[in-house]
């Protein structure tokens, strides 16, 4: 059986890192899985969950630690050991944010994801201009494990009324759940 492994590594970011990360885990017979990669400010940050033969494991580790010293990179190493018992079973819902970029919109938004123990699956943001007015718009997207005993309806009420103290629009994305 493969062992499977979570990779993240940190760095400034350069033509070649994807490639060069792709090579070793294709050299230890690896299997890339998913990955979550991203330019952010100059910087590249990338997490890839592969599989690879457990023969070829301690080789593979080997190799990116090699790759991160010669690119300057940080690098961490997990293995996978599958979903989280501390994370309940629930239901995946999506949320869009889009409002006027102001600071605290994430803070508010997650205090109250954690109040009700809702799991931040997926968060993506980003600052952009407005097409007419040039002025700074905030965009978030997140996709969020709400567990079984959390009423969905009261934890869109309170993002809703707190949407409208933060004047941003909220919007719910279609069904998250595979099923």
């Amino acid at each position: 059986m493969a062992n499977t492994l979570v990779i993240t590594l940190i760095g400034q970011d350069r033509p070649g890192l994807v490639d060069a990360m792709a090579e070793a885990i294709s050299q230890h017979e690896g299997n890339w899985l998913s990955s979550r990669l991203a330019h952010l400010g100059g910087e590249f940050a990338g997490m890839v969950q592969v599989e690879v033969p457990p023969e070829k494991t301690k080789e593979l580790l080997q190799s990116l630690a090699t790759l991160a010293e010669e690119k300057d990179l940080t690098l961490v190493t997990r293995e996978d050991e599958g979903p989280s018992a501390s994370i309940p079973e629930g239901k995946r819902l999506g949320f869009e944010i889009l409002g006027q970029d102001r600071p605290g919109i994430i803070r508010a938004i997650s205090h109250i994801f954690a109040k009700y123990g809702v799991n931040v699956e997926e968060l993506t943001s980003a600052r952009e201009s407005a097409p007419m007015s040039g002025e700074s718009l905030f965009r978030a997207k997140a996709i969020v494990l709400v567990p079984a005993e959390c009423d969905t309806s009261t934890l869109q009420g309170e993002l809703e009324s707190l949407a409208e103290e933060l004047m941003v629009d909220l919007s719910s994305l279609p069904d998250q759940d595979p099923d």
